[in-house]
């Protein structure tokens, strides 16, 4: 579900948040509209809208880039509502008659869901769905996943390994007085601690995104992050540490969320099926365009990040090292077969008898008789495209 990060103090991001949802509902990111000559690919032929809207569900970064990649060079900035928009290339780079706005997440819409937020905007062709936080809400605001950008969650639990130099995963901090600190009401934690990999009186649900208190610490706390972000800041940009950290992913130990799976509206799959017959195959390709070679759409991220100027912090190297992850870890790949962007209906089913429980306990019970095929539907895969 929602997340926070490092390098960016919760006050800040608060005020922030205030003054950005408060503009954000009056502006938007305006284009003329598509340009240049419709290439093979025609979108608004197909039946999307004029302008297809991304939310994603935090600022620009690199496990966005698959999206960005979809952004022409005729892009639009409007760092009020924190938005960007062009004509929306295929591999190409021809147009595809459409426009693209990516709207950033987080502070941004003042750390809602992105289900609420698409409930709340119908303009909101896509969506950032964890599909944890889609079990969830199922019963009150269903989405449906149709493309999972990333195959493995980077969600992670790190911890320094000179302090626990026995600790090789998760269960072995069990084992230790480490407190392991986390972003209160993450389901992940529940399902650790029920598991019992984790014990729940370890448990510091105080964490804000901010290394002070890992830092303070000395190395005596565990601390939740993105593998694909935080060990790179931690060693090269958080001075009052600078030195490795040792983690595990949280897709390891068996709870395996498909993170920011690109969704829809359950009421609106049908009228959008069209255009998602042809489009997310177009989005499919971006990802593998973008980590094959990220450089000019990282630069549009960093110029997107500095234009927004929330109080995140994100420059050239941690989005190199992001992308270099991504791919080292797997956490962008193909499915269970040789195509990128398809869901594992197996594990969906897994992670709905995982998760239910949990949300049940915490008072937002899943839809009754919820299935993995409500949750997602690869029915707009294009199965010959996949990362080599």
């Amino acid at each position: 579900m929602r997340r926070t990060r490092t390098t960016i103090s919760l006050a800040a991001i608060s005020i922030a948040a205030l003054a950005l949802t408060a503009c954000g509902s009056e502006e938007e990111a305006s284009s003329s509209g598509p340009t240049g000559e419709v290439g093979s690919i025609d979108l608004a032929a197909a039946g999307c809208p004029d302008t297809v809207v991304i939310q994603t569900d935090w600022n620009p970064e690199a496990e966005h880039g698959g999206v960005y990649q979809l952004v022409g060079d005729d892009s639009e900035i409007d760092a009020g509502s924190k938005s960007v928009s062009g004509t929306l290339v295929d591999t190409n780079g021809d147009s595809t008659g459409v426009t693209v706005e990516i709207r950033a997440g987080g502070p941004a819409i003042g750390f809602q869901a992105v289900s609420a937020q698409m409930y709340s905007d119908d303009d909101i062709t896509l969506g950032y769905v964890d599909t944890d936080e889609a079990i969830q809400l199922s019963d009150t605001q269903p989405t449906v996943g149709v493309l999972a950008q990333l195959e493995i969650s980077p969600q992670m639990i790190m911890w320094d390994p000179e302090t626990y130099p026995d600790a090789d995963e998760i269960a072995d901090l069990a084992d230790t007085d480490a407190t392991v600190r986390y972003f209160e009401g993450s389901a992940y934690m529940d399902y650790l601690t029920g598991a019992g990999i984790l014990r729940e009186e370890q448990l510091d649900g105080s964490y804000d995104g901010a290394p002070a208190a890992f830092v303070a610490s000395g190395g005596k706390d565990a601390q939740q992050g993105f593998a694909s972000a935080e060990p790179f800041i931690y060693e090269n940009e958080v001075d009052a540490w600078g030195k490795p950290v040792e983690y595990q992913l949280v897709h390891d130990t068996g709870f395996q969320v498909y993170a920011g799976s690109l969704s829809v509206r359950a009421d609106k799959q049908e009228e959008l099926s069209g255009c998602l017959t042809e489009l997310i195959p177009v989005m499919q390709q971006a990802d593998l365009d973008f980590v094959e070679d990220p450089s000019g759409t990282n630069e549009l991220i960093i110029e997107l990040v500095e234009q927004y100027d929330t109080g995140w912090v994100y420059g050239a190297e941690v989005a190199e090292y992001s992308v270099e992850t991504m791919r080292e870890l797997g956490l962008v790949g193909n499915g269970p077969d040789e195509t990128h962007g398809n869901f594992d209906m197996d594990r969906l089913s897994t992670l709905i008898e995982l998760a239910t429980p949990i949300f049940t306990e915490q008072g937002t019970p899943p839809a009754d008789g919820f299935t993995a095929e409500q949750l997602a539907t690869n029915e707009y895969i294009d199965d010959s495209i996949g990362l080599e």
